[in-house]
């Protein structure tokens, strides 16, 4: 949901173009993004609770029109953010100039960038995203080949079960509108222990897992420790 999926060879084209045609509207926080709006400031919390961001070289892949790349820079890290939506990276790079933050949006895949830049950075993060592309263990993969030893990766997806179906798809998509429908396929979403067993062949840690308790009625976002649908999870090298 922040942004496109991870690479020409690992993406989904007709979600790269929802993504993008709908780039326009990104920074609209009352719009079809305002979940992801409402749930910005949790996620940049776990993240600097966790990560020590003051001077950290930090990628956002899958960074959107650049949301929690903002965030991260505005708490001192020197940051990239990767996407394949070119409309996305052109709305990133207008917002930041207009709020006078030095960021490095890149038109790049996670795969392209593993290759050239392996172990370049203190802290990733990938947040809803790994359930949109078609070989999301891959994506770890490369997630893991960009951190520096000791370095801290984040990712955000959804679980897969009938309460996710009911409250993630159903509830958000066609019930409520806080998302556009089809931005989910529920086949695609994933469980905390496939995360976990992809982290492993991966050689990562997986930290800490974390569920977001979310009400769109009265705004109110926390951590929780049900996973069941929306969850955080945080790894290391």
């Amino acid at each position: 949901m922040s942004g496109a999926p991870g690479s020409p060879g690992n993406a989904d084209q007709a979600e790269l173009a929802k993504f993008h045609a709908s780039a326009a509207r990104f920074w609209d926080s009352e719009g079809e993004y305002r979940a992801l709006h409402q749930l910005n400031p949790l996620r940049t919390t776990f993240i600097a609770e966790r990560a020590a961001l003051h001077g950290a070289r930090v990628l956002d892949v899958g960074c959107g029109g650049g949301l929690l790349a903002e965030s991260l820079a505005r708490a001192g890290a020197a940051v990239t953010g990767i996407d394949l939506a070119p409309g996305m990276i052109e709305v990133a790079r207008l917002h930041a100039a207009e709020a006078q933050l030095d960021i490095d949006y890149r038109l790049l895949a996670a795969e392209e960038l593993a290759r050239s830049a392996g172990g370049s950075f203190d802290v990733v993060t990938c947040m809803e995203m790994l359930e949109h592309v078609p070989a999301p263990a891959a994506l770890v993969v490369s997630l893991a080949r960009l951190l520096r030893p000791g370095g801290a990766l984040f990712v955000s997806t959804i679980n897969r079960n009938l309460k996710s179906f009911l409250l993630a798809i159903v509830g958000a998509e066609y019930l409520l509108n806080l998302i556009p429908r089809g931005t989910h396929e529920y086949e695609r979403l994933i469980r905390p222990a496939e995360l976990a067993r992809w982290a492993r062949a991966a050689d990562l840690t997986l930290r800490e897992l974390a569920g977001i308790e979310f009400n769109p009625l009265t705004r109110h976002v926390a951590l929780s420790g049900d996973v069941s649908v929306n969850y955080l999870a945080h790894l290391s090298r």
